[in-house]
């Protein structure tokens, strides 16, 4: 690998996106293809939250069916991806250089906020992939350095992923799927308004800022992993939007490129 990876944040909506690919689906698997082949991808999930980062070095990570309520077809869905256990070493070595207490987990599988995404965006599963967990206190500013500390892996071949939601009310879901509500709209337009003008300070912020922030993330841990995924890429550089629409009314699909390489 001879230049440097883009990182990624993927909205990875409810588990049924596994099944219901909709407008993001085929959009990743695109960008899977579009982008150079990486030699792993790291994905940081607020499903796998710990008080002390962990990573994963297992060599063949289990899919984790971490939600209920879903039928039987979802709980039946593998995705046999191999691990990288030498490049989740050498991100423990980041982060610990970097000032991180972190250490490995030998056994933590894949939750489904890396599998669910990832099954689109490499859907043979045929890129190695391995977790670094979600710390249980966090702010903008540590999203932001977290993302930071991983950065040199973009150098070394590693995709850094992360999973979230670009609005995420779990208590205004309609499985009726309804119209996409107003203010989940206007602020995923304020989200990439910040992001496409590569105003970091202005993303950082937007829990503050946004129109119906509290509203669109009542907690913040789905929307942490969006200022991870910008942090990796600093300098931002472009950034290109791959609109993914609401679901069940008030789920914003959308995904970032932070470092889009120029054909996108």
């Amino acid at each position: 690998m001879t230049s440097r990876l883009p990182s990624l944040f993927i909205s990875h909506g409810a588990p049924t996106f596994a099944l219901e690919p909709g407008l993001l689906g085929p959009r990743l698997t695109a960008l899977g293809q579009a982008l150079p082949r990486p030699a792993a991808v790291l994905v940081v999930s607020p499903h796998w939250t710990t008080p002390v980062l962990r990573v994963g070095t297992s060599a063949q990570p289990e899919t984790i069916h971490d939600f209920g309520g879903f039928g039987a077809a979802l709980k039946a869905i593998r995705y046999p991806v191999a691990g990288h256990p030498a490049l989740a070493r050498r991100a423990v070595e980041l982060l610990q250089s970097a000032g991180w207490p972190a250490d490995v987990d030998a056994h933590r599988g894949l939750d489904h906020g890396a599998w669910v995404p990832l099954m689109h965006l490499y859907p043979q599963a045929d890129v190695s992939v391995f977790q670094v967990s979600l710390p249980a206190r966090l702010d903008a500013d540590g999203a932001w350095a977290l993302g930071q500390a991983l950065a040199p892996l973009a150098d070394e071949g590693v995709l850094i992923v992360g999973s979230g939601s670009l609005t995420h009310n779990l208590s205004e879901v309609d499985f009726g799927q309804g119209r996409a509500a107003d203010y989940a709209v206007e602020f995923s337009q304020w989200i990439r308004s910040a992001a496409l003008s590569g105003d970091g300070e202005r993303l950082r912020q937007a829990l503050s800022l946004a129109p119906h922030a509290r509203r669109a993330h009542p907690t913040a841990e789905h929307f942490w992993p969006l200022l991870v995924a910008a942090g990796a890429a600093q300098p931002m550089g472009p950034v290109a939007v791959i609109e993914g629409g609401v679901t069940y009314a008030v789920l914003s699909m959308d995904a970032f490129v932070f470092g889009a390489p120029a054909p996108l």
